[in-house]
């Protein structure tokens, strides 16, 4: 498969280094030599330095035989641009990165974007308020990922002492919790680089970020595992009013949760409270413990900063949670936050590059794939499979099918109800089923599913 990328920032490397371990045929094109080099020299793939734009340049790197051409740079209007251009020169697909979340919107949206040669567009500030939704839905964990509209749920968590499988096994805390239906499909523990995809020796560690795989009828039951309540989040304060600031207010309101917003420009302030007729926007700077007081910030459930700038994110949600707030949520751009989030006392870090790279990627994947999500501390991804007819994985019980070490199943969706995927279980053609795969498996795990 040949992929152009066009655009070298953090949404195009990441896509990039996705790539890279399918041997897929990948170009890379941005005018910014010193990031070029960068990826050079961290992943095989083919750099050009240029303008997207150029139809020379399009044409020179084979554009008529590309299979997809992505439009990621920072200009929604230049990503436009080359999706139509691309798409006039044979590319077969074209997905553009956009910053106005209206063109999403099929019901207000009068232009079909088709005809000019866009087929598919993604807004990062639309999936970062989405993620940012998700994340207050499941108040006590930090990583969420609904599949099937919740039949299994993926959910990820840091844990602490008040955990009771502390200390055990994997096969030692099902025997204690029999009743209670849940896959460990990965653990994050610090000072190890490498994901762990545990086993039944495999002990739970303090501090270890640990994946669940869920369904939705033991939901409530895993918290008394984790050592931790569920808590319902009502009162909630968003500190900037950057779109994924009003996007995410307007989320909440529709739901009903009670949300201010703070805003340190005046001008955009104002505009904002002609805007949310539901939100209490409020002009001041978020970082002025005064006014946060003055805002009852003790009495908020969840605070939420997307501010443009990651420090000031990180360090007012820090304040925050010293007041007391029981869920926080920081916008950062630098994705090496990321994976210092627990060591940093946040509960949930969001990079919405990152999410979006992920949402993109899922166009990649091959047509047995129905969804992808990438969790945040993890450098691998959730697949969910669709079983076509003949499959490898139909021929064997799992615990027959030679199944990679690098990944693991996660659980079964047959006939929209959950099969826990335990050895014995045969899969079987139209089933629905959930992996998480290290980058390095990919490959094997596609294979079976074929």
């Amino acid at each position: 498969m040949k992929i152009i990328i066009a655009g070298a920032g953090d949404v195009g490397f990441h896509l990039a280094k996705l790539l890279s371990y399918e041997s897929q045929d990948t170009y890379i094109i941005d005018f910014d030599g010193d990031k070029l080099e960068y990826i050079n020299n961290h992943l095989d793939v083919i750099t050009k330095k240029g303008d997207a734009t150029s139809i020379k340049l399009l044409k020179e790197i084979g554009i008529d035989s590309a299979d997809l051409l992505i439009a990621v740079t920072d200009s929604q209007n230049t990503n436009f641009t080359i999706s139509v251009i691309g798409k006039s020169l044979g590319a077969k697909k074209t997905i553009a990165r956009i910053d106005n979340s209206e063109f999403l919107n099929e019901n207000e949206c009068e232009v079909d974007f088709q005809k000019f040669g866009l087929d598919f567009m993604i807004s990062p500030q639309e999936l970062a308020a989405n993620e940012i939704k998700m994340l207050l839905d499941q108040s006590s964990f930090n990583d969420t990922v609904a599949f099937e509209s919740g039949v299994f749920n993926v959910m990820g968590t840091p844990l602490t002492y008040n955990s009771p499988i502390l200390d055990l096994t994997v096969k030692e805390a099902k025997q204690q919790f029999p009743n209670v239906d849940f896959i460990t499909i990965a653990i994050k523990r610090q000072g190890i680089s490498q994901t762990i995809i545990p086993r039944g020796d495999t002990t739970y560690e303090l501090g270890d970020q640990v994946y669940f795989c869920v369904p939705n009828y033991s939901m409530k039951d895993l918290y008394p595992i984790i050592g931790k309540k569920q808590f319902n989040i009502k009162n909630v304060m968003i500190l900037g009013g950057s779109s994924i600031g009003e996007k995410t207010a307007r989320n909440l309101c529709k739901d009903n949760f009670k949300v201010k917003l703070i805003e340190k420009n005046r001008e955009k302030a104002e505009t904002l409270a002609e805007l949310l007729n539901d939100t209490l926007v409020i002009n001041g700077d978020g970082r002025d413990l005064e006014l946060l007081e003055e805002e009852n910030i003790r009495e908020t459930d969840a605070f939420i900063a997307v501010t443009g700038n990651s420090e000031t994110n990180i360090m007012s949600c820090l304040v925050a949670k010293s007041k007391g707030v029981k869920k926080t949520v920081a916008l950062v751009e630098n994705m090496d936050y990321i994976d210092i989030s627990q060591t940093i006392g946040i509960q949930s870090l969001i990079n919405k590059k990152l999410i979006a790279a992920s949402n993109i990627f899922r166009h990649i994947r091959k047509g047995e794939i129905l969804a992808l999500a990438n969790l945040h501390n993890i450098d691998a991804e959730v697949f969910e499979f669709e079983v076509r007819d003949g499959a490898k994985v139909t021929k064997y019980p799992i615990k027959d099918l030679r199944f990679p070490r690098e990944a693991v199943f996660g659980g079964i969706i047959r006939n929209d109800e959950a099969i826990m995927a335990t050895g014995n279980v045969q899969i079987r053609t139209n089933d629905k089923v959930i992996v998480f795969c290290l980058p390095e498996a990919i490959s094997t795990v596609e294979s079976l599913f074929k």
